[in-house]
């Protein structure tokens, strides 16, 4: 692979990450890079070629960030996911934001298949991790869910920062612990393999922490009250 290429793909890919495509132009990456504008030309086409071949390097790093051992309670390996996740957003945080929002005028079909890939990855790597032997459609509807929900809250956060990084990460792995279970009180075959999650997962964990929170919530006098009338089966 040529050397000179490679620097241009990642200079650009810097300046890509700290600004909206739109407000990165040739002349920009050639200083960047300590090149000329011809040179740029001579490896790609224009600007948004260049940015796509970014977008793929970029999505390529992403998508590696959802790999994880298989080994430990399945929260806390999605816990280190998370971070990865999250911190690569907070990294190539302005370009990503405008083409997740579909507010980048480089957007195109080919920056659309490049996160179109990443959400793939994400969505193979997350059902691997639940090692179900034939996930349902609901399984893997809740899985492509969550990675949505991943993407919109992350990006909400990138505009605000209202609260810690920390906190964000913990927050998005309970959402999907609850989203597992919602599902797995729908579909008997889930719940059976879920009785398997919950064993091996620590009390200090994401899931041990949900579980304490939701069980002082139903403690609360009047909520407790509430729910256990709605858990009453209503007469036919």
């Amino acid at each position: 692979m040529d050397e000179r290429r490679e620097q241009l793909i990642a200079v650009a890919l810097d300046l890509f990450s700290r600004r909206p495509p739109e407000e990165v132009s040739i002349d920009d990456i050639a200083a960047a890079a300590g090149a000329s504008r011809p040179l740029v030309y001579h490896y790609f086409p224009g600007k948004q070629a260049l940015y796509e071949e970014s977008l793929r390097r970029a999505g390529r790093e992403l998508a590696g960030r959802f790999e994880e051992p298989a080994d430990g309670p399945l929260s806390e390996r999605l816990y280190r996911v998370m971070g990865r996740y999250l911190d690569f957003v907070q990294s190539h945080g302005p370009g990503f934001a405008a083409l997740l929002r579909g507010g980048s005028v480089a957007a195109s079909a080919g920056t659309s298949a490049v996160i179109d890939e990443v959400r793939r990855a994400a969505h193979d790597q997350i059902l691997s991790h639940l090692a179900v032997p034939s996930p349902s459609p609901g399984l893997r509807l809740t899985v492509r869910a969550w990675i949505a929900n991943a993407e919109i809250t992350s990006l909400e956060w990138l505009g605000e920062r209202s609260v810690p990084l920390e906190e964000l990460q913990l927050h998005l792995v309970q959402e999907f612990v609850a989203a597992l279970t919602l599902t797995a009180a729908r579909e008997p075959a889930l719940a059976a393999e879920l009785a398997g999650f919950f064993a091996a997962e620590h009390p200090a964990g994401p899931a041990g922490r949900l579980v304490r929170e939701l069980a002082g919530l139903f403690a609360v006098p009047g909520i407790a009250d509430a729910v256990a009338a709605l858990a009453v089966e209503p007469a036919n």
